[in-house]
């Protein structure tokens, strides 16, 4: 259905605290006990003079001296106090040395420094967790660090089948391994081909290999000419006419050309509707030698009969069952689903309301492989034969080829009075059905805030 319906900064000396000490051509202030200033009482005691002076003090003359470099000869008791000194002369303020202290000034000062370390170690934790969080996968990947992206040997399990196309190279194989859940990780193979200097001859056709595979036994597999389906093709659900004869001529070596030309008349195969859409069942065939195009296409529509059979349908509704099969192909997202999208087709033509599906929108316009669920603005308003926002009842053909539980579906739709449905979740295809539009409207928002938070989902 369609989503329209409805830190405090530091002093600039800073000393590095892990590292040098300040550079030793720095003058550094040192408190020293002040020379005997003439008059004074220290002047008078040290004469043996018992009268006092009356005079003022003079201000205590500095001395300064040279610091050690680090990790100087020599370096003892004395450095200790040299650093000690350096530290209070850039963490406290200097004072007057004749004046007591106010109790807990040098604790506060003290506290001071230790701040300014816990806030300097607190940068370098901060700055070492961004650049983790930023970079940590591709440090991981570079240090080996990490789960291992291959299998480990010895849990193969099962069938997988692997189709090779024409002209393939050595990364659409590995694609193509990864999504037939051969390999782990998307560029194993890849990686494993590349970094070994592996030159190898991938031929087209179907292959039989196992899930859960390492890469090197994936392409020892590969190279095993018991593992490939001689003259074979798979033809995935969903696909239309020019989808699957491209696929039939990138595996099988027949020209597209000749299959091309062995689509154009369905009164061949005995099909009375005006093209072929729907009728080339979607499966896996190996085809016998010499196959020739026609042969081909013969195949596919007679498997199309036997799965029109095995759903009860009679011959004079094949075409509108198919067509309706097509729908549900490629509008439901999960197969638990398609018996109600079946239902909600049903229901809509029963109360002669317009079908409004997406996907026979795209179709008709050209759009059905455009990569997004949504219907664009022109394709949603093209006046054309299969465009079910603009006709009445079902479109003139069905768009694509269904699968046997697609027409199933449609020949025996789940019961229930729904009118609307909308897929809310596109990973996990979960789908909410509604007899109401004020229903399907909470539905729709709910579709959209999912997509918004999955810009890149294919909404």
């Amino acid at each position: 259905m369609s989503d329209r319906e409805g830190s405090a900064a530091t002093p600039e000396n800073t000393p590095d605290l892990f590292g040098a000490l300040p550079d030793p051509q720095v003058q550094v202030p040192r408190p020293t006990q002040p020379a005997p200033v003439p008059g004074s009482r220290r002047a008078a005691r040290e004469a043996g003079q018992q009268a006092e002076t009356t005079a003022p003090a003079a201000p205590a003359e500095t001395a300064t001296r040279e610091l050690p470099t680090k990790g100087a000869a020599g370096a003892g008791p004395e450095h200790h106090d040299d650093v000690h000194s350096t530290l209070a002369a850039l963490f406290h303020h200097e004072r007057d040395h004749s004046v007591p202290a106010k109790p807990g000034r040098r604790r506060r000062g003290c506290l001071t420094a230790l701040i300014i370390v816990f806030v300097l170690i607190g940068g370098i934790a901060a700055g070492g967790l961004w650049v983790w969080n930023t970079y940590g996968a591709q440090i991981s990947e570079t240090m080996g660090w990490g789960p291992s992206k291959d299998f480990e040997a010895g849990q193969a399990t099962g069938q997988a089948l692997v189709t090779i196309n024409k002209g393939d190279t050595g990364k659409q194989v590995s694609d193509a391994l990864y999504q037939a859940g051969v390999t782990k990780t998307q560029d194993v193979f890849y990686t494993m081909l590349v970094k070994d200097g592996t030159a190898s001859t991938f031929y087209p056709g179907v292959y039989r290999l196992q899930t859960k595979m390492t890469a090197a036994a994936a392409l020892r597999a590969l190279n095993d000419p018991k593992n490939k389906m001689e003259n074979s093709a798979l033809i995935p659900e969903g696909y239309t006419v020019t989808d699957t004869i491209a696929k039939i001529a990138k595996s099988v070596d027949v020209p597209l050309a000749d299959l091309q030309a062995a689509v154009q008349n369905p009164a061949d195969y005995g099909v009375t509707a005006p093209s072929l859409e729907g009728w080339l069942f979607p499966a896996l065939y190996e085809f016998p030698p010499g196959a020739t195009a026609k042969d081909i296409v013969s195949t596919l529509v007679k498997r199309t009969r036997d799965s029109l059979a095995a759903a009860g349908v009679p011959a004079a509704d094949e075409e509108r069952i198919l067509t309706i099969a097509s729908i549900v192909q490629r509008e439901a997202r999960a197969e638990a689903d398609f018996y109600k999208v079946s239902r909600v087709i049903a229901n809509r033509l029963d109360q002669g309301m317009k079908l409004q599906m997406d996907s026979t929108a795209q179709y008709g316009y050209g759009e059905l492989h455009s990569g997004s669920v949504s219907t664009s603005d022109q394709a949603q308003n093209d006046d054309n034969p299969w465009n079910t926002y603009v006709i009445d009842g079902l479109p003139k053909t069905p768009i694509a080829n269904p699968g046997d539980k697609a027409i199933d579906a449609a020949m025996h739709p789940a019961a229930g009075p729904w009118l609307y449905f909308v897929t809310v979740n596109l990973d996990t295809g979960e789908t909410v059905f509604s007899t109401t539009y004020a229903e399907h409207e909470a539905a729709v928002a709910q579709w959209q805030t999912w997509c918004k938070a999955h810009p890149d989902s294919g909404c």
